[in-house]
């Protein structure tokens, strides 16, 4: 089975994003950095058993949420002058992207669910 594009954008941004959070300074990498890290571990994690899952939508929908908390917790470490404006930039395309990939996922679902629930 290929991988899907999702699932590798996740995990490219992973590899770009933890190496940065592991060099926050000690007061903001054991919370903010920690938390955005595990965040996107959830994200890669829930994207991969949504893959397998039977009812896909909330799985899907919910990582939707995360992605959201992800897009303020960046922002929070662009405001903090933690990352750079090139970096905050890069992360806010590579969620973006994410985020419209995870928006067309849901999108799909959605219309499958509708095809297959009987009409009232």
């Amino acid at each position: 089975m290929s991988e899907l594009p999702i699932i590798q954008k996740t995990y490219d941004l992973i590899r770009w994003y933890v190496p940065i959070l592991n060099r926050l300074p000690r007061n903001h990498k054991f919370t903010l950095g920690d938390r955005i890290t595990t965040g996107l571990y959830d994200i890669l994690e829930g994207l991969i058993l949504a893959r397998y899952a039977t009812e896909k939508l909330s799985r899907l929908e919910q990582l939707n949420s995360k992605l959201d908390i992800l897009r303020y917790q960046t922002r929070l470490l662009f405001d903090f002058d933690l990352i750079s404006a090139n970096r905050y930039e890069y992360a806010g395309k590579s969620i973006n992207d994410i985020g419209g990939d995870l928006g067309g996922w849901i999108k799909q679902q959605r219309h499958k669910s509708k095809a297959i629930s009987p009409s009232s």
